[in-house]
């Protein structure tokens, strides 16, 4: 298998990058051929701006969507998103790996999303109509491929319980794994969480390690978030919201699972 690691951190030596070293580590030793896109090493521009689609008419306001829809279209993207996307074709499984900060991804990941799914490409894609709204939401581009996250935290795992002060794990990732992995097609298997990252000695390590490398050996056979697909007749179309029979009295992020 082919597998794109997106890797967010910016220091080297971190918690997080002996993660991803002994993540290649193991998927290499197990045959996988692995492509790692460290953002911070490849200065990656956060920004999505004009400067994406060199050659749109300058004569006109600039449009994120529409001037990515036309450069990806073209052929006239700038190399580095191009670059990006080529991985993530290649790719039959993608893994985000970063430190939650401020409940989310870093901005330098968030921006690696906004720019390298380009309209054409991550969505805007298939037919809409009065039975289908395109294809997104378990269709797409990306149909076929495996998607991952690993994040750390220091938050103790009781502060992400389901009564836990910060809120869920499964609801503060659900824009992640919903919106940014499962939209364009992406199975999405349970994430990989470290929790209290600042109380990792050796012994912890090593069972972190062994509990990562179970996860990364089950990638292509774990069963994945069973999130409810657009098309498939769970939803009105084009309101997109759940048809009455379908999951009666279940509001929320939870409604969308089936």
């Amino acid at each position: 298998m082919n597998v794109l690691l997106v890797y967010a951190h910016p220091e080297p030596t971190s918690l997080n990058g002996s993660l991803r070293d002994f993540s290649v580590q193991r998927l290499q030793a197990a045959g996988h051929t692995v492509q790692v896109s460290d953002l911070y090493a490849m200065n990656w521009k956060t920004t999505l701006d004009a400067d994406d689609a060199p050659e749109r008419d300058t004569t006109k306001p600039f449009h994120a969507s529409l001037d990515s829809k036309v450069a990806y279209a073209e052929g006239s993207q700038a190399a580095d998103i191009a670059r990006e996307q080529e991985k993530l074709q290649w790719a039959d499984t993608l893994i985000l790996q970063f430190p939650m900060w401020w409940f989310s991804m870093p901005a330098i990941l968030k921006g690696w999303v906004e720019r390298v799914y380009a309209y054409g490409f991550a969505y805007g894609v298939g037919e809409h109509s009065d039975s289908r709204w395109g294809e997104r939401y378990g269709e797409g581009k990306m149909q076929g491929k495996r998607a991952m996250l690993m994040v750390t935290t220091g938050g103790w795992e009781s502060h992400y319980a389901s009564r836990g002060i910060n809120g869920p794990m499964d609801d503060l990732l659900f824009p992640i794994q919903h919106g940014i992995l499962y939209y364009p097609g992406f199975e999405v298997v349970p994430p990989f969480v470290v929790y209290r990252t600042s109380r990792m000695d050796e012994a912890r390590y090593a069972e972190t390690c062994e509990e990562l490398g179970r996860r990364l050996d089950e990638l292509w056979s774990t069963r994945p978030i069973a999130f409810r697909q657009q098309n498939a007749g769970d939803y009105e179309i084009p309101a997109l919201t759940l048809k009455d029979d379908v999951a009666p009295g279940s509001e929320g992020f939870a409604a969308h699972m089936r």
